[in-house]
């Protein structure tokens, strides 16, 4: 109980710091361009009563659930393809190894080439994001598998399909967790920085059309406010996967 209390109100409490220092920090400097707390505050109440706030976090969670979940469809399966069978992980690798360095960013300009201003473009860019750690983390989880595992359920008849359903997979998943949990973060990236570009809605359009529009600093910090806490939210979601007994028994290795 006590450390349970205590993993809730640590955070609070740096959190509070945190704010109050900010606004100590502006009221300080006298600056009349960064804004308070209580600006931001009023900022993202000026956004709900307008009913902008609620459609763009919908636009960048749909964005980015899309090609996130494209990507785990495509990328797990690929990577214990890959760890599980050296052939196909020596004609692939290669390739996988020189699309993985190149920044999402840089893919922007052939996504709006290739889609145009739409939201395929950015769910293009999720996509590819989230791609590469998820594959990667999914092969080398099946490459660590200890083979005692292996070799045991082999001995007891256990094989094909079977084998990797009770075994490799069970085996490999906290490792591809952990994939997953990166690759979302860098998905909830991607999709703000491709908002600000390639599409007119979503909260990386809020925040530079907040900026060209008055220089509405207030509703720049609001929104990016709301994505560190979807942020938080999502990674929250992910790690409670680590509760289900299949991955604890990875976890007991």
């Amino acid at each position: 109980m006590r450390a349970r209390l205590e993993s809730l109100l640590l955070p609070l409490a740096v959190a509070f710091g945190f704010v109050a220092c900010w606004h100590f920090a502006v009221k300080w400097t006298g600056s009349d361009i960064f804004p308070t707390p209580r600006q931001v505050l009023t900022g993202t109440w000026e956004l709900v009563e307008k009913g902008v706030l609620f459609k763009y976090i919908v636009a960048s969670l749909f964005r980015v659930a899309t090609g996130y979940l494209l990507a785990v469809f495509v990328g797990i399966p690929l990577g214990l393809l890959m760890g599980w069978f050296t052939r196909f992980r020596m004609a692939l690798n290669p390739a996988i190894q020189v699309l993985r360095p190149i920044s999402p960013i840089a893919w922007i300009p052939v996504a709006i080439l290739w889609f145009g201003v739409s939201d395929v473009a950015p769910i293009f860019l999720i996509f590819l994001a989230s791609l590469f750690p998820i594959t990667v983390a999914a092969m080398a989880a099946v490459q660590n598998i200890q083979l005692v595992y292996i070799r045991a359920a082999r001995n007891f008849g256990i094989g094909g399909l079977e084998l990797f359903k009770k075994v490799v997979l069970p085996a490999a998943l906290p490792q591809i967790l952990t994939g997953l949990r990166l690759a979302l973060g860098v998905a909830w990236l991607v999709v703000v920085a491709a908002e600000m570009i390639a599409v007119n809605s979503g909260l990386g359009y809020l925040i530079i059309d907040a900026r060209n529009a008055g220089k509405r600093y207030d509703l720049v910090v609001a929104g990016m406010a709301m994505i560190g806490l979807i942020g938080l939210g999502l990674d929250f979601l992910v790690r409670r996967m680590e509760t289900l007994d299949e991955v604890r028994w990875g976890l007991s290795r």
